[in-house]
C-alpha cells in the first residue's frame, strides 16, 4: 500500500469511529435520563473502572494501557457532560497539580471550579454547588496533607474515588539561570525539591505561596527582581516562562494521591480501598486493642495517620486506609470489633483501589 491508500483507510476508520461514538452518545443520553428518574448518581467510578479494566484485558493491539485510559477518559468525560452539567470543584488556581489530577479523572468536557482552599472545596460540594471535589491527601515524599484529613472529621462527604498523579516539578523563569535570586513555590513543592535547591541554589531566597501556578505568575511579574518558580511545566507555559530544568524533584517517582469527594460512596468493584477515622478512649493499651481488630480478621491496613482532635488537648484522631470494601463481611466484622475499643468511628467511604 502507498501513503495515499493508507491515509484513505484511516479516513474510513475515522468515519466509522465517529458514527459509533454518536451511537454511544445516544445511549449515554438514555442512561442519564434513567439515572435522573431513579435519583442515581451521575458519576459512577465503579462502572468506569470496570469498563477500563475490561477494555485493557480485551486489548490485543498496539495501544498501551496508558493510551487506552487516556482515550476513554475523554470519551467518558464527554458522556458525563451529556448526562448532566457536571461541576467539579478543586484547589486552584487553573493548571495547579490538583487541577491536572481532576482532568486526569474527569477529562476536559466537564465544568471546573477553582477554589482558594480545601475548606471551600468541601463546602461547595456539601452545599451541592459542585457535584464532586478533588483534594490532595498525601505525597509519596512529604506524607499526608493534614488540612484534608482535618476537614473529614466534621464533613458529611464521602470518598468515592482516588487519583494517583506523578509530580514533575521544574525550574521555570523569564530570566537566565545565573540571574535567579528568589525561588517561589508551594511549600510541598519546595520540600519535594529540597536537595536539588541546596545543591543548585543554596543562596536563593525561598518564598512560599499558595500554589505552584501562583509561583509561576509571580516569577513572570517579578522577573526583573531575579524571581523564578518551581512549578509544573503547564504552569510555566501558562505564564510565559521558559523551563530551565525539568524533573527537579528529589525522588524520580514523586507521586501525589488525590481524593474525589461527593455525597455517596462507591459500590464494590472487587478491588477496593476503605478509609475511616477513629478516636480511642484515653486508657493504656487502647490503640493496640483497636488495631488488633484488623489483625483478628486479617484485614490489611495500608495507611495510618494521627491528627490532634482539636476538641481536647492531647486527644488524637486516626485516619486509616484498609484493603476491601465496607460492604465486605470480613471488613464489616472488623469495623464492628473496632467500635468496641473506640470513642468514635467514622466511615469515610469505599472506592476503587485504582493505580491510574
Amino acid at each position: 500500500m502507498n501513503l495515499d491508500d493508507i491515509r484513505k483507510g484511516i479516513d474510513e476508520i475515522d468515519g466509522k469511529l465517529l458514527d459509533l461514538l454518536s451511537d454511544r452518545a445516544d445511549l449515554v443520553h438514555e442512561v442519564g435520563l434513567v439515572k435522573k428518574r431513579d435519583g442515581l448518581q451521575i458519576y459512577a467510578p465503579e462502572r468506569e473502572e470496570a469498563l477500563l479494566r475490561r477494555l485493557i484485558e480485551r486489548n490485543k493491539g498496539r495501544l498501551p494501557e496508558k493510551s487506552i485510559r487516556a482515550i476513554y477518559r475523554e470519551i467518558m468525560s464527554a458522556a458525563l457532560a451529556l448526562e448532566d452539567d457536571l461541576k467539579i470543584a478543586y484547589l486552584g488556581p487553573e493548571a495547579s497539580w490538583t487541577h491536572q489530577a481532576a482532568i486526569k479523572k474527569f477529562g476536559h468536557s466537564v465544568e471546573y471550579t477553582p477554589l482558594h482552599n480545601f475548606a471551600e472545596v468541601f463546602d461547595q460540594v456539601a452545599r451541592r454547588r459542585a457535584d464532586y471535589g478533588v483534594v490532595p491527601i498525601e505525597n509519596s515524599t512529604e506524607g499526608a496533607v493534614s488540612h484534608t484529613l482535618d476537614l473529614f472529621v466534621d464533613s458529611p462527604l464521602q470518598i468515592c474515588a482516588q487519583i494517583l498523579l506523578r509530580i514533575e516539578n521544574c525550574l521555570a523563569a523569564a530570566i537566565p539561570r545565573e540571574q535567579i535570586k528568589t525561588l517561589y513555590s508551594h511549600p510541598q513543592a519546595l520540600a519535594q525539591c529540597r536537595g536539588w535547591i541546596l545543591k543548585n541554589f543554596p543562596e536563593a531566597h525561598l518564598i512560599e505561596v499558595s500554589s505552584t501556578t501562583r509561583a509561576a505568575q509571580l516569577a513572570h511579574e517579578k522577573a526583573a527582581e531575579g524571581a523564578a518558580a518551581i512549578c509544573s511545566p503547564l504552569g510555566a507555559e501558562m505564564h510565559g516562562l521558559e523551563v530551565l530544568e525539568q524533573s527537579i524533584q528529589d525522588r524520580a517517582t514523586n507521586t501525589t494521591r488525590f481524593l474525589v469527594i461527593g455525597e455517596k460512596t462507591c459500590p464494590p468493584t472487587g478491588k477496593d480501598r476503605t478509609s475511616l477515622l477513629f478516636a480511642i478512649h484515653d486508657r493504656p493499651g487502647s490503640l493496640v486493642r483497636a488495631l488488633q481488630a484488623f489483625d483478628q480478621f486479617h484485614i490489611n491496613m495500608s495507611k495510618i495517620e494521627s491528627r490532634p482532635s482539636k476538641r481536647k488537648d492531647w486527644e488524637y484522631i486516626f485516619y486509616v486506609d484498609l484493603s476491601g470494601h465496607c460492604d465486605d463481611p470480613v471488613l464489616k466484622n472488623g469495623i464492628e470489633e473496632l467500635e468496641k475499643h473506640c470513642s468514635m468511628v467514622k466511615l469515610l467511604g469505599s472506592y476503587p483501589d485504582a493505580g491510574e
